[in-house]
C-alpha cells in the first residue's frame, strides 16, 4: 500500500512536516509494510519557506532587518543562484509571531523588513522573487516594503512618511522611479479579499493583528486614500492579502498572484506522487467550512480527485460546517483522540489516531 501524507501545520503545536511524520508513524505502526511518503503542505503563510527548502536549490541567507515594530530581527530567505530565484517569506521579517500579543499595533506596523529581504536578494543577483506573504503583522498596503526598495513616499513638506498605515495619512507624493526593474515577482497567497471595504484587509484581518473596530475603519480609509492617490483599484480581488502587501506587489512591481498551495505542490511534485499512490492523508489543526475555500488540504483533495484517490482528513478540531469537507469529497474527517496544543503530546495523539484508523475494520 502506497500512502501519501501531505498535512498542513497544526498551528501552535506541529509544523506541516512534524504532523506528516506523526501520521507516517501511525500508518507504519498499523501497517508495517506500507510505503509512506511525507510531503510538506503550506499556502504561503508562516513556515512555507522551511517546508519547501528541501525541494529548491540554493542556500539560506540570513540578515538583520527592520521588524514589524521597527526593532531589529534576524530573518532569512533562500536564494538559488542557478535559477537566480529567491524565495522570501514575509512572516520571517514582518510576521505576527514577531510581536507579542500585548504589543500588537497594526496601525504602525511596517513591511519595511520584507522589502529589505527583497533588496538583499536583488543585490545578490536574484531576477525572480517568490514572495510568500501570509502571517503578517502589518496593514500598511506594502508601503514600507516599497520604501525599502527605493520608492519615495513623501508628505507635503517633502519628508518621508512615517511607517505603518498611520503614515499614509501624511502621504502627498509617490515617486517610484528608483524601484528595481526587470525583476519577475510571484506572490504566493490564497487570500481573495480586496484591499478595502467590509471584506478588505483592515476589517477582516485587522482584528487578529490587534485592531479594534474603530482602528480597522481608520485603516480602511487610509488604505483607500493610498489606492486613490496612486490610481489603483482598492476593490480588486486578492489585493488585501497581508495587510495589502499583495496590492503593492501587484500594482507597483507587476507581480502575479498565485495560489501558495499550488506553488508548494508544484515544487514538491505532489501531483505525480498522488497519481501513483493508493491513499492520501491530509489535514490541519481545524477543519471546518473554510477548509474547502481554497485552503491547502482542499488543494490536495482536488489533486487526488483527478486520479480517483481516496482522501482522509486528520484534524485537531472538527469546526462548524466540517460536513462541507465530506460533501466536497473527503472520504473521512477524523479528529484527534487527544487534541492538545503541546507539541510532543500532539505528535503522539496524531500517531495514535492514525494507528487506530488503519487498524479499524471499517477502514482497512
Amino acid at each position: 500500500m502506497k500512502v501519501i501524507v501531505a498535512a498542513d501545520s497544526f498551528k501552535g503545536s506541529l509544523s506541516s512536516l512534524e504532523a506528516g511524520h506523526a501520521v507516517r508513524d501511525g500508518v507504519i505502526a498499523a501497517c508495517p509494510d506500507a510505503s509512506v511518503t511525507v510531503l510538506p503542505l503550506a499556502d504561503g503563510g508562516e513556515g512555507t519557506i522551511d517546508a519547501i527548502a528541501p525541494y529548491v536549490g540554493g542556500s539560506v541567507r540570513c540578515l538583520n532587518v527592520t521588524g514589524p515594530l521597527c526593532s531589529p530581527v534576524e530573518a532569512s530567505y533562500i536564494y538559488d543562484p542557478s535559477t537566480a530565484t529567491a524565495y522570501i517569506e514575509m512572516a520571517k521579517a514582518s510576521g505576527l509571531t514577531l510581536v507579542s500579543s500585548a504589543s500588537l499595533d497594526p496601525l504602525h506596523a511596517t513591511s519595511y523588513g520584507t522589502g529589505e529581504l527583497m533588496a538583499d536578494a536583488i543585490k545578490a543577483g536574484a531576477r525572480s522573487l517568490v514572495i510568500c506573504i501570509g502571517g503578517s503583522a502589518t496593514n500598511d498596503a506594502g508601503a514600507g516594503m516599497l520604501q525599502a526598495l527605493g520608492a519615495k513616499l513623501t508628505s507635503e513638506n517633502g519628508s518621508d512618511i512615517p511607517f505603518g498605515a498611520a503614515g499614509l495619512s501624511y502621504l502627498s507624493s509617490v515617486d517610484l522611479s528608483a524601484l528595481p526593474r526587470g525583476i519577475s515577482v510571484t506572490v504566493a497567497s490564497d487570500v481573495t479579499n480586496p484591499l478595502c471595504g467590509p471584506d478588505g484587509a483592515s476589517h477582516v484581518y485587522g482584528p487578529q493583528k490587534g485592531a479594534d473596530p474603530k482602528t480597522a475603519e481608520m485603516m480602511d480609509q487610509l488604505l483607500m486614500r493610498f489606492a486613490k492617490l496612486t490610481g489603483f483599484d482598492p476593490f480588486e480581488s486578492g489585493t488585501g492579502a497581508a495587510g495589502g502587501m499583495s496590492f503593492a506587489l501587484k500594482n507597483f512591481l507587476g507581480a502575479s498572484i498565485k495560489s501558495g498551495a499550488d506553488i508548494v505542490n508544484e515544487l514538491t511534485g505532489a501531483e505525480s506522487l498522488i497519481r501513483d499512490c493508493d491513499i492520501v492523508i491530509t489535514g490541519e489543526g481545524r477543519m471546518d467550512s473554510q477548509t474547502v475555500n481554497g485552503k491547502a488540504p482542499y488543494k490536495i483533495l482536488q489533486l487526488a480527485q483527478k486520479y480517483g484517490k481516496p482522501v482522509i482528513g486528520i484534524t485537531g478540531v472538527l469546526g462548524d460546517g466540517y460536513e462541507k469537507c465530506l460533501e466536497a469529497g473527503f472520504s473521512r474527517i477524523v479528529p484527534l483522540v487527544n487534541p492538545t496544543m503541546e507539541r510532543e503530546a500532539a505528535r503522539a495523539s496524531v500517531k495514535e489516531t492514525v494507528r487506530r484508523l488503519f487498524e479499524s475494520e471499517s477502514f482497512v
